[in-house]
């Protein structure tokens, strides 16, 4: 684990001693095969299922639906593809035995017709649940959330009501998620229950970041357990070129992250300074920034198109630790490319998790400790 997330982990062990425990006894294992698994690797500490395409929102920085977004480009047929219910329950039976944190994600998860029925399911094989959701719909499933035991509750916001639902692109959005979020700690209240904790999740973008400090104001409003600020997601055109050379030996394509081909027009010292205001006060929430990055690190970040991460490991250590199961069936080592490890269509989790192509893709990517496109995937900070 980098030195500069002790305190998101620290925060975490306050917050979930036996969740966190569990989170750092899994990372020393893939840390192992990372060194010595010639390509295999421990059980996942988490798997990401992406439920759906499909989005209710067309957010303006969004690499998937947003101004530049991939996802509008693609066949209809392949945005409305979705897992069934059933292969989905075969899934959790298989990787039950270890226990893996669940993370459902999207498009918006909330739109999956049995998405309460799948947190329910997860919950009755004993494992961690979080879901990242736009909160558009929380008003709706506030109530069924609770009741299913979901642990905890992602939810993006960009800064007070006249901001976000500005980016955001709909009018009334503010007002129908800070409801939705009201009425999930009113049905935990009733029920005296602490779950799901709620954790809001602001992207940084040129539309907010001298606006930041308003979040602080509505998280206290909404009962939040925590606040994270994520430094923007996009990368130089140059880049994704470079990209292309290790996509070739791969036999895959990045072509999901043309939608981050973008100029992130964000000063770094006003950001900064921005963040500094808001970390110098106290809050009954936890608050922190994520990638965590000196004045220096965010001038490097945002203005080097040549970018390397001199404040965390250059390495990726990701394939080790997390799969995403995409709506196809596919088990990805990452959000926004193509390669695959295999399908749940055609074989078990474990399987797929240490087959052929797993290995393969490992030993490629631990040969070059990170791919061109890893420096500003969220993904190479956390691990």
């Amino acid at each position: 684990m980098p030195w500069r997330n002790f305190k998101r982990f620290f925060v975490k062990l306050f917050r979930q001693p036996f969740y966190a425990l569990q989170v750092l006894s899994r990372r020393v294992k893939a840390y192992g095969s990372y060194l010595l698994g010639r390509g295999r690797s421990s059980v996942p500490e988490a798997i990401t299922l992406f439920l759906t395409h499909r989005c209710n929102l067309r957010c303006k920085m969004c690499g998937q639906w947003g101004e530049s977004g991939v996802t509008k480009q693609k066949a209809s047929d392949a945005v409305a593809a979705e897992l069934p219910f059933s292969l989905m329950q075969k899934l959790f039976d298989d990787v039950s035995a270890f226990a893996p944190n669940i993370t459902l994600f999207g498009g918006e998860p909330l739109l999956y017709p049995q998405c309460i029925e799948l947190i329910e399911y997860i919950k009755q094989k004993k494992m961690h649940c979080l879901m990242i959701t736009n909160g558009a719909m929380l008003g709706v499933f506030a109530e069924k959330l609770v009741d299913a035991g979901l642990d905890e509750l992602n939810v993006s916001l960009d800064g007070g009501r006249e901001l976000h639902d500005t980016i955001r692109g709909m009018p009334g959005l503010y007002d129908k998620i800070t409801a939705g979020l009201k009425r999930v700690n009113e049905y935990k209240k009733k029920d005296n229950r602490k779950k799901p904790f709620i954790n809001l999740q602001c992207t940084v973008t040129k539309y907010n970041y001298e606006h930041l400090e308003q979040l602080t104001k509505v998280a206290r409003d909404v009962g939040a357990d925590s606040l994270t600020y994520h430094n923007l997601i996009f990368l130089d055109k140059g880049l994704l070129e470079k990209q292309k050379l290790f996509d070739a030996q791969l036999g895959s394509s990045s072509c999901d992250w043309e939608g981050f081909v973008f100029s992130p027009e964000i000063d770094p010292e006003k950001l900064y300074a921005k963040m500094q205001g808001i970390l110098s006060q106290a809050y009954p929430f936890s608050v922190d920034f994520y990638p965590n990055l000196t004045l220096k690190g965010l001038k490097e970040y945002y203005n080097n198109p040549s970018y390397l991460p001199a404040e965390y490991p250059s390495r990726c250590l990701s394939p080790w630790i997390v799969a995403y199961v995409f709506p196809d069936g596919g088990v990805r080592p990452c959000l926004n490319s193509t390669y695959s490890f295999g399908n749940i269509h055609s074989a078990g989790f474990p399987a797929v998790w240490n087959g052929a192509e797993a290995i393969s893709f490992r030993k490629t990517l631990k040969k070059n400790g990170i791919f061109p496109v890893c420096v500003r995937c969220t993904e190479l900070y956390r691990y």
